[in-house]
């Protein structure tokens, strides 16, 4: 074990004494029933922001010093990490200001501004808002806050791997949607920490392959994305950020399903447990339903990470065409 993984499962063991709390694991009857495998649902959809997020937010915001609190923390996002951050810092009496790219979708907006959280909207896409939010941060003397390119956010996202393992000790395989890759890292190292052969299994929309293109070529190389319903894990991988090898440690397998597969997923979640989920949680069941026959027997899970989409977006995405 290296020391920058000794450094990463120190940080998961601190982030994850000081969690609120786990969130359920529920063994779904219809989709085992339905793919031949025992499918258990990690319900990240039930956190207070409706996303895994709020695990490296608050963790990123817990530590900060007095100083770094009363200047304030600036931070880019899709929406789920800006509404975790907001969400944060408000609990902690810390001003936060979330820069995020003019397609962000108006739902989350609507969350960020809810929360009181300065929202600042830009031109471009969602790399150029966190050039432009790490900017800014450095300028007025702020702590920039990244969603995923900051070892104590892919810590706190890593407490969901030691919450799967008092949940599901002899899980098989772990299926996560992956965007900047701080989840599947964070988790895949308090996962692997334990149990070097339970298997990562990361799952991207065919639109946006950005960290999927980066382990291909063995380094963070630019890629053209395209509209996705997964808005949680669209944009591009900031230069140098740190989930790029802790994911080239941890991930497995690599699974890419299209948005008519998204969709379906969402409607299969709505149909078979009665849950109303974004893209990016159907992202990692499309993997899983693409596969299925490989995970015959085992034990399977699938992180359900968010549930921020409004009702007009859902019901369009799951409608049949």
């Amino acid at each position: 074990m290296n020391s920058q993984v000794e450094d990463l499962i120190a940080r998961i063991t601190q982030a994850y004494v000081a969690r609120s709390g786990p969130t359920p694991l529920e063994y779904s009857s219809s989709l085992s029933s339905l793919l031949g495998c025992e499918v258990h649902l990690k319900c990240e959809h039930l956190q207070p922001t409706g996303s895994f997020k709020i695990r490296g937010a608050s963790n990123k915001i817990r530590i900060l010093s007095p100083e770094q609190r009363r200047h304030g923390v600036t931070t880019a996002s899709t929406g789920n990490h800006g509404k975790a951050v907001a969400y944060a810092a408000r609990a902690a009496g810390v001003s936060a200001t979330v820069y995020v790219a003019a397609d962000a979708a108006p739902a989350k907006l609507e969350g960020i501004r809810a929360l009181g959280a300065e929202l600042v909207i830009i031109d471009g896409l969602s790399l150029d808002a966190e050039l432009k939010a790490r900017e800014a941060a450095a300028t007025q003397g702020k702590t920039y806050i990244s969603p995923y390119n900051d070892l104590d956010v892919v810590a706190g996202q890593g407490t969901l791997g030691v919450e799967l393992l008092q949940q599901l000790p002899d899980m098989d395989a772990v299926f996560v949607s992956v965007g900047g890759g701080g989840l599947i890292g964070g988790t895949g190292t308090a996962l692997k920490a334990a149990r070097t052969n339970i298997d990562m299994v990361g799952v991207w929309p065919q639109n946006s392959v950005c960290m999927l293109r980066a382990l291909e070529a063995g380094a963070i190389v630019p890629v053209e994305e395209q509209p996705t319903l997964s808005d949680g894990t669209a944009g591009a991988i900031e230069p140098g950020s740190v989930s790029f090898p802790i994911c080239q440690h941890v991930v497995d397998h690599r699974i890419t399903v299209s948005e008519t597969e998204i969709a379906s997923a969402m409607r299969r979640l709505a149909q078979s447990d009665h849950w109303m989920v974004e893209g990016s949680a159907g992202v990692a069941l499309a993997g899983l339903v693409q596969h299925a026959s490989a995970w015959r027997g085992k034990k399977v899970v699938v992180v359900v990470c968010g549930r921020n989409i409004s009702l007009e977006s859902f019901l369009s995405a799951v409608s049949p065409a």
